[in-house]
């Protein structure tokens, strides 16, 4: 099935389909007894956008089914992230708190090659902070993960351009050839085939 038809689905519905499918499944999750579910019917990874610090059972249950975890960077909930963020260091603060996220993980039993690491673009930052970031993806490096972004039709394209959502392929596009410059391993995209085209292009360049 298409993406857009599983995410059209709830989650009872949804879980007997993660058998069929010949590709990893990610799930996004901070909830334990979510990530207890779908791992259950055969998701490989649970992505935490809260760094597995919003419910501390999480990390038990990931361990437990030696999962993949993608650990993301949020300075608070959802609902009030966005309610003027500020950083004294923003590189520091985020790679701290990655670092935190990933030495729980393994005092809780995930193993250390299980992490991808996310720092959060367009949670809890502001434009200049989230450009910061794709700028300076290498500092990343240090944590000795995989770097994961998320910069498809975000926010701060929008407000750049000045374009709605369904507007922003170009944008995203230009993001993500950037992010792959600067050390991105793995894109969350919603226009797989543009985005499959500019990485092959951004990896040639790269003489990779």
């Amino acid at each position: 099935p298409a993406t857009t038809e599983i995410y059209t689905l709830s989650l009872h519905d949804a879980l007997p389909i993660f058998r069929e499918l010949d590709i990893p499944v990610s799930v996004d999750t901070y909830k334990a007894d979510v990530a207890r579910a779908v791992l259950d019917e055969g998701a490989a990874i649970i992505n935490d956008i809260s760094g597995l610090k919003f419910e501390e059972d999480i990390a038990g249950v990931i361990a437990g089914y030696d999962a993949g975890v993608v650990v993301m960077h949020t300075p608070d909930r959802p609902k009030t992230m966005q309610e003027n963020p500020h950083y004294e260091s923003l590189f520091s603060e985020v790679i701290s708190y990655l670092r935190t996220s990933i030495e729980k993980g393994i005092e809780n039993g995930i193993k250390p090659d299980k992490f991808i690491i996310d720092p959060g673009i367009g949670f809890g930052k502001k434009i200049g902070d989230n450009l910061q970031i794709l700028k300076n993806l290498s500092w990343f490096k240090s944590l000795g993960r995989p770097i994961l972004i998320g910069i498809s039709r975000k926010s701060f394209i929008g407000e750049i351009l000045n374009l709605p959502v369904e507007e922003r392929l170009e944008g995203t596009l230009a993001a993500a050839a950037a992010g792959v410059l600067n050390g991105a391993h793995i894109l969350r995209v919603h226009d797989i085939k543009e985005i499959s085209r500019v990485v092959r292009i951004v990896d040639a360049i790269k003489g990779e």
